[in-house]
């Protein structure tokens, strides 16, 4: 009985740890849509989310991903899969708040207990004067990461006039 009862304890401390490591800045949840039904456990699903980009105000990224349903999922310990997909776009005038680097983090957020994370990251192609933005995973899966990439040409919003990105870039 004192082992069943350790065991319960050991495993309510996995669970709340596992909501705790899996909260970054929380994006918006748009919906989810079940993929593969579970008897008595949560089904698999695509979630899709919405988040401002911190850095750049107009710009909202929305990303769907995969969440396993089953016990491993209702307890918080599934490795999600890298599958992940992403559409960035313009949502309103765009003021970039200060400098950033080429590929600089801009969300992460966990996909697996230990060791996987889901980055977007942003960088500026600046002949075209474009907000590029790539989604992808840390675990490498048979050599390379599975990703996806959105682009915001950076347009006039009203009266107001677009900043060049590639003034905003670190040296």
């Amino acid at each position: 009985m004192r082992f069943l009862t350790a065991v319960a304890f050991a495993l309510a401390v996995c669970v709340h740890g596992a909501g705790l490591a899996f909260a970054d800045d929380d994006p918006d949840l748009i919906f989810k849509k079940s993929t593969v039904w579970k008897f008595l456990t949560p089904d698999h699903k695509l979630a899709t989310y919405a988040i401002d980009d911190p850095l750049v105000d107009g710009v909202a990224c929305h990303f769907t991903v995969p969440e396993k349903g089953g016990v491993s999922g209702w307890l918080g310990v599934a490795e999600e899969v890298s599958d992940v997909s992403l559409a960035c776009r313009q949502v309103g005038p765009v003021t970039i708040k200060e400098n950033f680097e080429q590929g600089e983090e801009m969300f992460r957020q966990r996909r697996s207990f230990m060791f996987k994370k889901m980055r977007i990251v942003r960088g500026c192609d600046t002949k075209r004067n474009v907000l590029v933005y790539l989604v992808y995973s840390d675990k490498l899966i048979e050599g390379s990461p599975k990703n996806s990439t959105s682009t915001v040409p950076l347009m006039p919003w009203g009266d107001q006039m677009p900043p060049n990105c590639g003034d905003y870039l670190s040296d």
